[in-house]
């Protein structure tokens, strides 16, 4: 399982900078829940927000991949890697503000890599 785990630590470091950037707004801004309607702070709570919503599921079809191999695929831990690089830029698209390619980018290798585990998923289930 070390595809998962590294992939799930580099993520999880991602995590944290996505939610310290939420935590740096809501206190200069002095706003405990929501937005406040604070521009900022709303694209900081979505970037963060967003990331929640794609990772785990993406997590959870590395793993049950892995769990299915003896030794790790190398088309695994691209598969890993890619999604590291994708949910960083974006991070890194959605702190630059408004549409751009590290957002846009971010956004289509994820579900790329979505689709991509999904489907080798399937097949393997289909095998058995």
């Amino acid at each position: 399982m070390v595809v998962t785990l590294a992939t799930g630590g580099l993520l999880g470091l991602l995590f944290f900078w996505l939610s310290w950037r939420v935590v740096q707004v809501r206190l200069s801004a002095q706003v405990l829940l929501g937005d406040g309607g604070d521009a900022e702070l709303l694209s900081r709570i979505r970037a963060h927000a967003n990331f929640a919503e794609y990772v785990p599921f993406c997590l959870l079809l590395l793993l049950a991949i892995e769990a299915s191999f003896q030794d790790s695929p190398k088309a695994l831990w691209a598969a890993g890697m890619a999604l590291v690089a994708a949910r960083a830029a974006h991070a890194i698209g959605m702190a630059k503000g408004g549409t751009n390619a590290f957002r846009a980018g971010g956004a289509l290798a994820t579900w790329g890599i979505m689709i991509a585990l999904s489907v080798w998923a399937l097949v393997i289930a289909v095998r058995y």
